[in-house]
């Protein structure tokens, strides 16, 4: 079974910076897309940024600049920093690969990560 696991959510002041991690376990034959999506209250998760399993990463237009994205293969680790931190980007966090799994071509979620920027 392929588990993910975020950390790294909390309070944060506009304007400061929070990392948040992704780690993924379990019998995974290859790891390609590492990405992270957010969903505020009341509204449809969205893409925050994506990377390849060759370092290739997209960002969505509002957090181009603040976030970076990026991965450690050997720990099979996914990083989200965020700097410049606004209270719009208050949002629950979730962590999403796509991966090959016993054979097969699978696309997993993390349960999320909670972070709160406000005063």
């Amino acid at each position: 079974q392929v588990q993910l696991v975020e950390s790294g959510g909390g309070l944060v002041q506009p304007g400061g910076s929070l990392r948040v991690s992704c780690v993924v376990s379990g019998r995974i034959s290859s790891l390609n897309t590492m990405g992270w999506y957010r969903q505020a209250p009341g509204k449809q998760r969205e893409l925050v940024a994506t990377i390849s399993s060759g370092g290739n990463t997209n960002y969505a237009e509002y957090v181009k600049g603040r976030f970076t994205i990026s991965r450690d293969n050997d720990k099979n680790t996914a990083y989200l920093q965020m700097n410049s931190l606004k209270p719009e980007d208050t949002a629950v966090y979730y962590c999403h690969i796509s991966a090959r799994i016993l054979l097969r071509d699978l696309e997993v979620w993390g349960q999320g990560t909670l972070v709160t920027v406000s005063p």
